[in-house]
């Protein structure tokens, strides 16, 4: 039986009685207005740090959140969510601002390239582009090349999972993959699917919208870059900490990409967050549990930078 977060319900009630139509409803440029009018008021104020700056980076627009004015801090290039068709650098910031206060690192927040204007592979040539640049000039930044990480939540995990295959493929050495309900697959029939369809913020009419205007071929979302539960070996990826939500379409493909790499030798460490949907993460003024996220994902972080 599913027992919600009362302060879940809560959220979802206020955005029922809002009246806004379902993403699938929306114009890619409706959907973006909304998310961006949205994001200060469930985020609330962003906390202060040393240094945020907006940067070019490999031809990226990029936004560089430093908590300290020390050099050779550890990095962490950050692809934010939604389904590749909308999401900033404003939608989240207070996220970035908070990570980098937690775990004592840069962060790079990177503004890939969005479809429909951009389909994929741009996402993905954005977010290699920028990886490995801060694989080779993070002390540019005042970062550490030799302690760098990827995070992302949602489409954002989706590319920062195929960011550490390719980087592994490449020879670059990263610490630490943070997952955050990532999409892994294509593949809109898992039960949780269907099981969490409707009703809990993103729903499976709402994935395949977003599917359609980043990858509007079915038969070509198989590809690796785009399913990275599809990849023929996440042997040698750099180690994991993949968050998943009770309540979440997502839920069992990012429950799947943990399975693969654990069984294929990469220290994975699966956060289960039951009673809460998916978006969580970036809603610090009305769920508390975003906290305690926050918390565990920067935890993992200060670790992997240690070893």
């Amino acid at each position: 039986m599913v027992t919600m977060d009362p302060q879940v319900r809560t959220y979802l009630d206020t955005v029922a009685a809002s009246g806004i139509p379902p993403v699938q409803e929306l114009t890619p440029e409706q959907a973006r207005a909304n998310i961006e009018a949205a994001a200060p008021v469930l985020a609330g104020p962003p906390p202060p740090l040393h240094r945020v700056q907006n940067r070019v980076i490999a031809g990226v627009p990029c936004r560089v959140y430093s908590p300290e004015a020390a050099t050779a801090l550890p990095a962490v290039a950050y692809f934010h969510g939604g389904g590749w068709v909308y999401g900033s650098l404003d939608t989240h910031e207070a996220l970035c601002r908070r990570l980098a206060a937690a775990a004592n690192c840069l962060v790079l927040s990177v503004d890939y390239r969005m479809a429909p204007e951009h389909r994929f592979p741009a996402a993905v040539e954005d977010a290699w582009a920028v990886t490995g640049w801060l694989a080779r000039q993070a002390g540019d930044l005042g970062g550490d090349p030799g302690r760098l990480a990827v995070a992302g939540d949602s489409a954002g995990g989706n590319l920062a999972a195929v960011m550490a295959i390719k980087a592994r493929d490449a020879g670059l050495n990263l610490r630490h993959q943070v997952l955050t309900y990532p999409v892994t697959d294509c593949d809109l029939e898992t039960e949780s699917y269907l099981a969490n369809a409707t009703g809990y913020g993103l729903t499976r009419a709402g994935m395949g919208w977003f599917w359609d205007h980043y990858l509007p071929d079915p038969a070509a979302r198989t590809h690796p870059d785009a399913s990275p539960l599809r990849a023929r070996s996440l042997a040698g990826v750099a180690p994991a900490t993949i968050a998943v939500c009770e309540l979440d379409p997502l839920r069992d493909e990012g429950v799947a990409y943990a399975a693969r790499l654990e069984a294929e030798g990469v220290p994975t460490r699966l956060l289960r967050y039951d009673g809460m949907i998916h978006g969580f993460a970036r809603m610090f003024a009305v769920i508390d549990r975003s906290h305690q996220l926050l918390a565990e994902i920067a935890a993992d972080l200060e670790a992997a930078f240690q070893r």
